[in-house]
């Protein structure tokens, strides 16, 4: 598949005049809870010759594609991944921090992902992560739960815990966070990780009572402490500057 992705990655180069800064694995792939029909959601952020910044005019700033064999593609522009990861985009920092990289230019990737630790807004991901959790518990030990959506609970709830604690871009990769979390649950986790691997995505195989307490711990602390998250800055002229080294 890695090939397949390659393949399409170079077709868009050339169809549509680009170069790809960086691409890579985002959603359930990238975090390491796949089902054996997850989709490839492949990510990227490219840039235009310097003639096309030049323009009076606003342009598209996105590529999608999406193929018959389940790849799944959304890229940004530049500018327009730039003004969003200014903001602590939580989605782009994952991008950013994927564990699964089809291709890059390793000089932007270190130098952006510098820029965005940097500049993360421990308040912004701390929000965006817990919103989604608190909407994911309401699923939690009813008919609409999969292992899918709770997966999805625990992962939004422990990457809203790991800002608050850490103040730091909380890590993709699912085990990852297994650091602020109780050892005695680590097993049980990497267990059903096993299970949704052999799993359909749409599978409701029961999950243990013990982890769906354990996400309504979590989301409950989160509330508990929501404003007590720090708030910093970014620094616009380092977006700026890192933009104009970009495209020159």
């Amino acid at each position: 598949m890695r090939t397949k992705i390659l393949q399409k990655l170079s077709e868009i180069e050339r169809d549509k005049n680009i170069e790809i800064l960086f691409a890579v694995e985002s959603g359930s792939r990238a975090w390491g809870f796949a089902s054996p029909d997850s989709d490839y959601d492949i990510r990227f952020v490219y840039k235009h010759k310097k003639e096309w910044y030049l323009s009076l005019w606003e342009q598209k700033d996105t590529i999608e594609f999406m193929t018959e064999d389940d790849l799944d593609g959304s890229g940004w522009e530049l500018k327009k991944a730039l003004k969003l990861l200014s903001k602590s985009n939580a989605s782009f920092s994952e991008w950013l921090f994927s564990p699964i990289v089809y291709s890059a230019n390793e000089n932007f990737l270190t130098e952006i992902k510098t820029l965005a630790e940097n500049n993360f807004n421990p308040v912004s991901g701390f929000y965006h992560y817990h919103s989604m959790s608190k909407g994911f518990e309401e699923t939690l030990d009813t008919d609409e739960m999969t292992l899918k959506s709770f997966f999805y609970a625990i992962r939004t709830a422990l990457c809203a815990n790991w800002i608050y604690k850490n103040e730091t871009i909380p890590p993709v990769l699912f085990i990852e966070l297994y650091e602020i979390v109780d050892e005695k649950f680590h097993s049980v986790l990497s267990d059903l990780i096993d299970l949704k691997s052999q799993k359909t995505e749409k599978s409701n195989e029961p999950v243990d009572a013990v982890l769906i307490q354990l996400v309504r711990d979590i989301v409950k602390e989160n509330n508990s402490v929501k404003d007590g998250v720090i708030k910093k800055k970014a620094n616009p002229e380092a977006f700026n500057q890192f933009f104009i080294k970009v495209i020159k």
